[in-house]
């Protein structure tokens, strides 16, 4: 369905990549980031609840109470970083879309293999240079 090609330019088909494919990629990453979006709602609305019962709960608790209390929020305080940040590689894949950049490496401008990006249609690099990336951080 991620058919690898070159450049598109905005909804039209440009270098081996249809507008129809254009538009079938443009489904599975609104798809992706509705999904998120709502995933992220969900668990915002999910901590909100937890505050307030740890608010009115918090009378009597021992440290071990406090301790749970504390890796419970911490979970959920991850949870949504991960979230909003899975949203908005969603998102900013939309843009590359639009823009026409979507399916090319950041890092040398080829085409992303469409292998890769079925596996993660956010992806902004190919394999190569994300290593590269890795080694360089690492």
């Amino acid at each position: 369905m991620l058919v690898n090609g070159a450049v598109i330019a905005g909804k039209s088909a440009v270098k081996g990549r249809s507008a129809e494919e254009t538009e079938q990629i443009r489904v599975v990453l609104r798809e992706r980031f509705e999904s998120l979006d709502t995933e992220y709602a969900l668990a915002v609305a999910e901590n909100q609840k937890l505050r307030l019962v740890e608010i009115g709960d918090a009378a009597g608790d021992d440290q071990a109470d406090s301790g749970s209390k504390t890796a419970e929020r911490d979970a959920a305080t991850s949870l949504l970083r991960t979230l909003l940040d899975r949203r908005q590689q969603a998102e900013a894949a939309l843009q590359r879309l639009d823009e026409g950049t979507y399916g090319n490496c950041e890092g040398c401008a080829q085409p992303i293999p469409a292998a890769r990006l079925e596996v993660f249609p956010s992806a902004t690099t190919c394999v190569a240079c994300k290593s590269t990336r890795e080694r360089r951080a690492g």
